[in-house]
């Protein structure tokens, strides 16, 4: 991990493209009660603007740099385009400074350009899809990520996610070409607690380490099963395993072909 961003640029943010944002950690708006556990503390960072519209169309853009972005997992290219402005945008793997890409309906099919997927050839790798034409990249975010393109037809462009799961979206959407940066991210070992500290991560402790009180795996002499006969619980009594969490009803729902693995 550390010879991957030996290779990154050796600069600060952009000042214009970061600003400072209010770390809740978890907790909820209103009451301030931590609605989401095993976050907390981290070191201070500064969020970068991510553009992910990119609705820049037909103006090329230059890559001047690839640089660590704290708030995400992928790395991030800053392009400087040919009118004068510089934003951020999701790095692809492969894409290197000086490197000029662009964001159009219909252009090359080179790592980093941004097209529709109506105008992208079956069996090409994206990434940071729109689901809905102008709202800008929501799906395939993560560091090494990237979706296949398995049909376009009807309107519709059928994409393979990395989860397995088979979806249709409109041609119409724009996605990004290439596979992106930072697919060693999940082979890092973090050593020691502390770095998950920094990374605002608090202790997880075991339910079979805890008392009947608080919670259902709790209590007993030694080492000791579950013992439950619906299987593993949440601290709140809720099955843990094989529950189902996507609503029934959801309107996305007619639009996947085949549910992931």
């Amino acid at each position: 991990m550390i010879g991957v961003k030996a290779a990154l640029s050796r600069k600060r943010p952009e000042k214009k493209l970061v600003v400072s944002r209010l770390h809740r950690q978890g907790r909820s708006r209103s009451s301030g009660r931590i609605t989401v556990r095993h976050k907390g503390g981290g070191h201070k960072k500064l969020y970068r603007l991510i553009d992910f519209k990119r609705d820049k169309y037909n103006i090329p853009a230059k890559v001047v740099s690839i640089e660590y972005d704290p708030n995400r997992n992928c790395f991030v290219s800053l392009l400087n385009y040919k009118d004068g402005e510089k934003r951020y945008i999701l790095a692809a793997q492969g894409l290197k400074v000086g490197d000029e890409i662009i964001s159009s309906a219909k252009t090359e099919l080179k790592t980093g350009n941004r097209l529709m997927l109506k105008n992208i050839p079956v069996g090409t790798q994206v990434h940071d899809v729109e689901m809905l034409s102008g709202r800008g990249g929501v799906l395939v975010r993560a560091a090494g990520s990237s979706a296949q393109v398995m049909a376009v037809e009807g309107g519709y462009a059928q994409l393979k996610m990395p989860s397995g799961e088979i979806r249709m979206l409109g041609d119409s959407c724009f996605a990004t070409i290439g596979q992106l940066s930072n697919p060693e991210f999940n082979a890092q070992i973090l050593s020691k607690a502390g770095r998950s500290r920094w990374l605002g991560i608090r202790p997880t402790v075991r339910g079979s380490a805890m008392n009947p009180v608080d919670h259902p795996h709790g209590g007993g002499e030694g080492r000791a099963p579950v013992g439950l006969r619906r299987g593993p619980k949440t601290p709140w009594g809720k099955q843990a395993r094989g529950v189902k969490t996507r609503r029934k009803k959801k309107w996305s729902s007619r639009f996947i072909l085949k549910q992931r693995k």
